[in-house]
């Protein structure tokens, strides 16, 4: 919680250009509780115009990534990303959007929030949590202890619907992650894909970047089979995995 608070607190000083933040703590014996509120522009709103994105879906789609930051020279865009996989509980919102993660229920979800000026940010953890700040690193960073593994949730892509079927829908869920060495595509709750999605995300993009690792996880049987369909193959007709 110490790292977290640090984290997000030096977000609103650095990136939310207001000139205030209001700061609350709760602890009882089965919960510690912190919300950072400041009154700037709203984190969404700041990514998006920042690295010149659609819309606001797809700042809240690249903070899922990690290592998305609108000042690299000053940070690495590392805080959110560690801070939302620390703790048991981390709610995000500003312009009336909100993205949670529930690491109790390794889920994640995109919603309606009532923050419409500046950004909240909301953290909780059990006390007698045994989880261990240097395996959350660990998950995501290799041997020399950079962060070059990235994980990435198709179903919040989708926002509102759970079917990937165009080429251009796998563009920008995979886009910006040849910055990582391996990269987890997560399809939990995806029901099916297209084919152009399939091309795009285990041929196209992995033969422009050979330098990342695409690993597709949590897949039902009809995703599976389109994505094994969709492999490239050998002169043999042998799948290449």
């Amino acid at each position: 919680m110490q790292y977290a608070f640090t984290e997000m607190l030096n977000n609103a000083i650095d990136h939310s250009r207001g000139v205030e933040a209001t700061i609350s703590w709760w602890t009882r014996s089965d919960a510690w509780t912190f919300v950072i509120s400041d009154d700037g522009v709203g984190v969404f709103p700041n990514i998006t115009r920042g690295l010149g994105l659609d819309d606001l879906f797809a700042a809240i789609q690249e903070l899922t990534k990690g290592r998305t930051t609108t000042a690299p020279q000053q940070h690495t865009g590392e805080g959110i990303f560690f801070t939302s996989k620390a703790v048991d509980l981390f709610a995000l919102s500003s312009a009336s959007l909100a993205w949670t993660v529930d690491n109790m229920r390794d889920d994640q979800a995109v919603g309606i929030s009532t923050v419409v000026q500046g950004t909240r940010v909301v953290c909780e953890i059990d006390p007698n949590s045994d989880r261990d700040l240097r395996d959350v690193f660990a998950r995501f960073t290799d041997d020399e202890f950079h962060f070059s593994k990235s994980r990435t949730v198709v179903r919040l892509f989708g926002i509102w619907r759970v079917r990937f079927v165009s080429r251009s829908e796998a563009k920008r869920l995979l886009y910006g992650l040849e910055r990582f060495k391996e990269v987890e595509v997560d399809f939990t709750g995806v029901h099916e894909v297209g084919q152009g999605f399939v091309d795009e995300l285990v041929r196209v993009w992995p033969n422009q970047h050979p330098s990342t690792l695409v690993r597709p996880t949590g897949m039902n049987e009809a995703v599976e089979f389109m994505l094994l369909r969709g492999l490239p193959r050998n002169p043999h007709g042998e799948t290449l995995q």
